[in-house]
């Protein structure tokens, strides 16, 4: 499945890399890319792992940004 997660608070390069090394080690998560630009997190991953939505979303949060909803 493909999420595109809107988030406050990606303001650079540093920033879009740490969030793609993050969240691409999240078990289920094949790809994940970081946009400052477009401030948002496009993700793709399987959702037959349980709770990898919430990881995916925790993670992020975890890194100092806002998830938006």
């Amino acid at each position: 499945m493909q999420k595109k997660i809107y988030v406050a608070g990606l303001i650079d390069e540093g920033g879009e890399q740490a969030i793609n090394q993050a969240v691409s080690a999240i078990p289920g998560v094949t790809s994940c890319t970081a946009s400052a630009m477009k401030a948002q997190v496009l993700v793709d991953f399987d959702e037959s792992f349980e709770g990898v939505e919430d990881s995916i979303n925790q993670t992020i949060a975890g890194a100092g940004l806002e998830v938006l909803t």
